[in-house]
């Protein structure tokens, strides 16, 4: 396979992985907020709720959590495999690991789907909890991410 990959190719693949991360960081951003709206319509009565309610903020944030999770396992996966093409190896330090944590947070953020629809406390509380983790590293990520685009650059 790296053999089949021009140079351009390989050097432009760099680039996916950041570029992806940064737009589901501003997609993680939207998701807290449809998580707050809802969070309020639940806890409201009357007819704030009745307003509320009817922006349908618990699909929407489903949804959009749904494609974060999907997004953020396949990005995971991608880059690993463009720094293994390119590189041949992976570079095991903070930024491949705070990844691969929050790439297992956010599976067993989503896990606890069925519980919270159920009504079960403990289970928002643990997914509130892993999304805000979640939410910091991947802050923290796009920090370090930068650092290491800027060496790739500098690379070439």
């Amino acid at each position: 396979m790296n053999a089949l990959l021009s140079p351009e190719v390989k050097f432009w693949l760099n680039f996916f992985h950041p570029v992806l991360m940064w737009i589901l960081l501003g997609v993680s951003i939207y998701a807290l907020y449809l998580g707050i709206q809802w969070r309020r319509a639940r806890t409201a009565e009357g007819e704030k709720k009745k307003e509320l309610l009817k922006g349908r903020y618990n699909v929407k944030h489903y949804q959009v959590g749904s494609l974060i999770l999907a997004l953020m396992v396949l990005g995971a996966i991608g880059a690993m495999a463009v720094t293994y093409i390119n590189n041949g190896k992976l570079f095991v330090g903070p930024h491949l690991l705070a990844g691969l944590g929050m790439t297992g947070m956010i599976a067993i953020s989503a896990s606890l789907s069925p519980f919270m629809q159920k009504g079960q406390d403990w289970a928002r509380y643990t997914h509130i909890v892993l999304n805000a983790t979640i939410l910091a590293l991947f802050s923290w990520q796009a920090v370090s991410g930068v650092q290491i685009v800027q060496r790739i650059i500098t690379k070439q």
